[in-house]
């Protein structure tokens, strides 16, 4: 099931004003099309299809597929959403396809936290990738301890949105497990305070950073080859970008 942040409908409208700089969507959709020369992407874990839509807008046929229903909802609603393919749901759920390329932004690969979950989404993703496709996918470092600035004091921001009025959230961690040297997990909190009505949601969250050797085993794992591993612009020093590709079978 979906953290509240993305299944809660009244969150789920509101997640876009309170992120709203996806500058970062930009270079993907550059590896996308300039670099891997893809004409149809599958977006793992698409939320409100900022990402999907930015392909859209390139000429990519694009299948989005989130487990978050709200998430989904929004993205449905939005201009141009119907050059998209939308599925709620796993990604193992999804219909046969053979798509050129796959993708996994912003935390989606950190959501999965069991090491049963973390590969069946990538075997998932190999299967629906052609032969010699490729998966893109970000990970944050656990040496440089990103975790240590979510605090109220530094993520605290109060949003005018247009249909909803003042919201307010901030993030605070609340438990860090770094008892596996393969993957910290980190619990937050995320809580949203609606100022119209007084109404506060509060949604709980956990992340794996696993190290870059665990996620090059799992790829491997998966039968994914590793193709390159670097620097992510967006987050230089603090995050790597994998690529990896499925084989294309000899002869």
């Amino acid at each position: 099931m979906a953290d509240a942040i993305f299944e809660d409908p009244r969150l789920a409208a509101v997640y876009d004003a309170l992120d709203p700089d996806r500058s970062d969507l930009e270079v993907y959709a550059s590896i996308a099309v300039d670099e891997l020369g893809a004409r149809s992407v599958l977006d793992i874990g698409c939320g409100t299809g900022t990402f999907a839509l930015l392909l859209a807008d390139r000429g990519i046929e694009v299948i989005g597929v989130d487990p978050a229903e709200a998430s989904v909802d929004v993205a449905r609603g939005k201009t141009g959403a119907d050059r998209v393919r939308w599925h709620v749901g796993e990604t193992d759920a999804l219909p046969p396809i053979a798509v050129d390329a796959a993708f996994m932004t912003a935390n989606v690969a950190q959501v999965f936290l069991g090491e049963a979950a973390w590969r069946g989404v990538l075997e998932a993703a190999r299967e629906r990738l052609r032969p010699g496709g490729t998966l893109v996918l970000e990970s944050r470092r656990p040496e440089r301890q990103a975790w240590l600035g979510w605090t109220p004091e530094a993520t605290r921001q109060l949003v005018e949105v247009p249909h909803e009025g003042p919201v307010e959230d901030w993030i605070e961690v609340t438990h860090v497990d770094a008892a596996d040297p393969e993957g910290t997990l980190v619990t937050f909190v995320s809580p949203t305070v609606f100022h119209r009505d007084g109404r506060r949601v509060d949604s709980v969250s956990t992340l794996r950073f696993r190290t870059r050797a665990a996620i090059e085993r799992s790829l491997a794992a998966a039968g994914l080859e590793l193709v390159d591993v670097r620097d992510a612009p967006d987050r230089p020093g603090r995050e790597w970008v994998y690529l990896a590709r499925r084989p294309t079978p000899a002869g």
